[in-house]
């Protein structure tokens, strides 16, 4: 399964990242680009306890999303959004952009951490689990806007 702490699939995925401009219209979803990228920061942030966020955790979704997870098949196309991580406001899309790209990178230069917190919904991931989970997360979205 991709990982984003893989070499080539981080740096397809800042590729994909440069790809998409302003004029891309999501193919489904109610956020538009520059919401996407503000949007795709936060589970960076979280990975890199830049950001906490207290939702409480429900097995229920634990067990569904870490099956999920562990699928080789894409993310679900509207898939439900935490509260926490729908986005609503007006973001300017190149600083936004730049911004994920710049969160992306931080990632992966602490890609070998190995003794990062829990996720605070899922709990306790292993480095390869935190890597199958951005990948799949970056990726669902970029294709969202069509790259």
């Amino acid at each position: 399964m991709e990982s984003f702490f893989n070499e080539t699939t981080y740096n397809e995925l800042r590729g994909r990242l440069r790809t998409i401009q302003p004029e891309n219209e999501p193919l489904w979803g109610k956020m538009n680009a520059a919401q996407m990228f503000k949007h795709c920061q936060y589970p960076l942030q979280v990975a890199l306890e830049k950001e906490k966020f207290s939702i409480k955790p429900n097995w229920l979704i634990k067990v569904f999303f870490k099956k999920m997870m562990y699928s080789p098949k894409p993310f679900q196309k509207n898939a439900p959004t935490a509260k926490a991580f729908r986005m609503v406001d007006d973001y300017d899309f190149s600083s936004e952009k730049e911004k994920l790209d710049q969160w992306m990178q931080e990632l992966w230069y602490d890609r070998d951490n190995e003794k990062r917190r829990p996720h605070p919904v899922f709990g306790h991931f292993t480095k390869d689990q935190w890597g199958i989970l951005q990948w799949k997360h970056l990726d669902h979205h970029f294709r969202q806007f069509g790259v």
